[in-house]
């Protein structure tokens, strides 16, 4: 990668009703919302916090933040 090219620690958004707020297992699979994938952590905060205050009413919906450049490259430090 050219050292002009942006860093990109990609994130993924994604969330849906869980079982019971004791774990995290979604109720049904087919119904997980796949909010969006974002080029850093900032982004994807904005889209995660938006998601999560439009379902406070429903006790069981949970949004997840996801460190897709962790699993792509599990030896990476992560950014601070």
């Amino acid at each position: 990668m050219p050292d002009s090219a942006p860093q990109q620690l990609l994130h993924l958004v994604i969330g849906g009703e869980l079982l019971d707020l004791e774990h995290n297992t979604f109720k049904n699979l087919d119904e997980v919302e796949v909010v969006g994938l974002y080029p850093n952590y900032a982004a994807a905060h904005v889209a995660w916090r938006a998601k999560a205050q439009s379902t406070v009413d429903n006790a069981q919906m949970r949004y997840f933040i996801v460190h897709l450049h962790r699993l792509l490259d599990p030896n990476q430090e992560p950014a601070r």
